[in-house]
């Protein structure tokens, strides 16, 4: 990727989310308590799914991949902006802001069809418990997994070679902690409209996919669970369900409100607290969602913790 683009801007300013040094003191603890939070909580998950030949299912699979993903997607973000407070500095290269744009939404992406695939491997427990094992094999898990990246990857280059061709004059100041493609449309001295355009189409198109995949599996397992005789049989059928659901909610409407509105309507505000919630605050809340009412994981976890706090 080149270091510079046609207007010759070498650099971007991150301003962050605040300018007064109190506040900068107070986000900077806790952004990284939040940033440890989410990595430590995150590899906890995978390492109890790991260890656990009990939670070697479909389910626990797409949650570990889910976690890895959640690791890497705050650590596109959060890093750099600790680094930056503590180098009193505020610049990210021209390549650089490409770069964490690139895998920032390489990492969205990845969420969005992993949430997808849950949705999936919950429909086919719930309404083909039978078929469940012939259905769900660890060849289409991993296929669908490898699908995943390989969709994400391409999506994001696109948007990303778009936005390389832009044009970036005299105002290089980004209002917000990360190179985010609405800031950067903003500053752009180029004709944005294909960029918004395919945002609105192929970027809709990749969000919505899943979304209406989601839906559609949610349909059938609320179809399904009606059928059930008994409460109990219900409340037990739908409570695999609950974590997942709570997450697709955060997700998605932190992700539309930002990003599928026009940039006409767009407030510096509300898009800093909506992206701080789906970049910051999710991931690190997704481990204790799942493991909050999930009984098998919380053994395993308990397991873990107990075996690293024997062995120190």
């Amino acid at each position: 990727m080149r270091g510079t683009n046609q207007s010759g801007i070498s650099e971007f300013l991150l301003l962050g989310l605040s300018r007064q040094p109190q506040q900068q003191q107070l986000l900077f603890l806790l952004f990284l308590i939040m940033y440890l939070a989410t990595v430590l909580g995150n590899l906890l998950i995978i390492l109890a799914i790991s260890t656990d030949s009990h939670l070697h299912t479909p389910m626990y699979f797409f949650l570990s991949n889910l976690s890895l993903v959640d690791i890497c997607f705050s650590s596109t973000t959060v890093p750099k902006m600790l680094a930056n407070h503590v180098l009193g500095t505020q610049t990210i290269s021209f390549s650089g802001c490409l770069t964490q744009m690139y895998f920032l939404f390489m990492f969205v992406d990845m969420d969005n069809f992993l949430l997808a695939v849950m949705a999936y491997d919950r429909f086919v427990a719930i309404c083909h418990p039978l078929h469940y094992t012939t259905k769900m094999t660890h060849q289409l898990c991993a296929l669908l997994v490898a699908g995943s990246w390989v969709i994400a990857n391409l999506n994001v280059l696109l948007h990303t070679l778009l936005m390389a061709r832009l044009s970036f004059c005299a105002d290089n100041a980004i209002p917000h902690f990360f190179c985010d493609v609405t800031p950067l449309l903003k500053l752009s001295c180029s004709d944005t409209h294909l960029n918004e355009l395919v945002i609105l189409t192929e970027g809709a198109l990749i969000m919505v996919t899943p979304f209406v995949c989601i839906l559609a599996s949610y349909v059938h397992i609320t179809c399904a669970v009606l059928r059930v005789p008994s409460s109990r049989g219900r409340w037990k059928a739908l409570s695999t369900c609950g974590s997942h659901l709570a997450v697709v909610s955060l997700f998605y409407g932190t992700i539309i409100a930002v990003y599928f509105n026009p940039s006409s309507s767009h407030s510096a505000e509300k898009d800093t607290a909506a992206t701080v919630l789906y970049t910051v605050v999710t991931p690190m809340l997704n481990p204790f969602i799942y493991s909050l009412r999930n009984r098998d994981l919380k053994g395993a976890l308990r397991r873990v913790v107990g075996r690293r706090a024997f062995s120190v």
